[in-house]
């Protein structure tokens, strides 16, 4: 197997990631963004801008005909990842590999629901990128992109081709021995850092000073771990202390995802975070009080930012 031809859905803060390397390196021709509508007119228009150069890539609607990807990166949030499958379906072969980057710790097994486990491969980023309209600046090689098979003692077929393909484009990757472990640790970290910055308004650079922060992230973070322990993954206090280093060098005014949501007024992934947590816990007996105050404090900050504390004397 190799990557001759290549597609992007998502082209957000994660999504900036990979596109401007994929296209240096595969050309114009054969690397494409998926999009459509004004989403479509914007990027073909204004582009996006990285580290201070600005690209306006080919951009493919769903509906349009061409050739099938040999990988399909998927890049969107959340609440876009129903329509991005039914989006991707005209690029898919029968030799298509797809990586579903986002957030979350099930999208992988919703991708595989629609095209079968043999086009769909584990993966996650760990990287911190603050992207506002349409600008992203960060350190192309500070973040990587993990990916593999559930396990990867050996490498598969599709994951040596995918590594030579990453390696060719200078993508920074990682390829875990235990996917699954690894995407509950990025979960976990997820939820105990997006969930409190995005409740207290806090850059990641507060983790550094403040014990009560990291008192309220370390809870939540146990949390997780505790459903973890019950669903057979094998997360520990380890691992706590294994993400403490690197917050030491996470950029200080950096801001999670579901902070900057809130501050430009955006609908937020505190459902795939904290409401996640809230039903596996109901589920499986585990106490999940700090994901329950991080679930309803954040959906006031949303009603708030949609103005439905504005009016008086209702």
């Amino acid at each position: 197997m190799e990557i001759k031809y290549a597609a992007l859905i998502g082209l957000g803060a994660m999504g900036s990631f990979f596109a401007p390397r994929m296209e240096a390196y595969l050309g114009r021709e054969h690397f494409q963004v998926i999009a459509a509508g004004k989403r479509k007119e914007r990027l073909e228009q204004q582009g996006i801008t990285v580290n201070g150069v600005n690209y306006k890539f080919s951009v493919r609607t769903p509906e349009e005909e061409g050739p099938k990807a040999d990988l399909v990166i998927m890049a969107m949030k959340d609440m876009g990842l129903a329509q991005a499958i039914e989006d991707i379906r005209n690029l898919v072969g029968k030799d298509t590999q797809i990586l579903c980057v986002m957030n979350g710790i099930d999208s992988e097994e919703k991708v595989a629901a629609a095209y079968g486990w043999e086009h769909v491969l584990y993966s996650f980023m760990r990287m911190s990128i603050v992207m506002k309209d349409g600008v992203a600046d960060f350190d192309p090689h500070w973040g990587t992109v993990h990916f593999g098979e559930a396990r990867n003692e050996v490498l598969s077929p599709r994951v040596a081709a995918i590594k030579t393909f990453f390696e060719a484009c200078d993508i920074p990757y990682v390829i875990d021995g235990d996917m699954k472990h690894g995407l509950w640790f990025k979960y976990m970290c997820n939820v105990g850092e997006n969930m409190t910055c995005a409740l207290l308004g806090i850059p990641f650079g507060a983790f550094r000073t403040s014990d009560s922060a990291n008192e309220i992230r370390r809870g939540a973070m146990r949390e997780v771990m505790a459903i973890a322990n019950r669903l057979g993954v094998d997360l520990n206090e380890s691992d706590i202390e294994t993400q403490e280093e690197t917050l030491k060098h996470v950029p200080y005014r950096n801001k999670p995802s579901t902070l900057q949501d809130l501050e430009n007024g955006k609908k937020t992934e505190v459902e795939l975070f904290a409401g996640t947590v809230l039903r596996l816990g109901k589920e499986l007996g585990v106490p999940t009080p700090i994901s329950y105050m991080f679930y309803h404090g954040i959906r006031v900050c949303e009603e708030k930012n949609a103005g439905e504390f504005c009016v008086e004397d209702k």
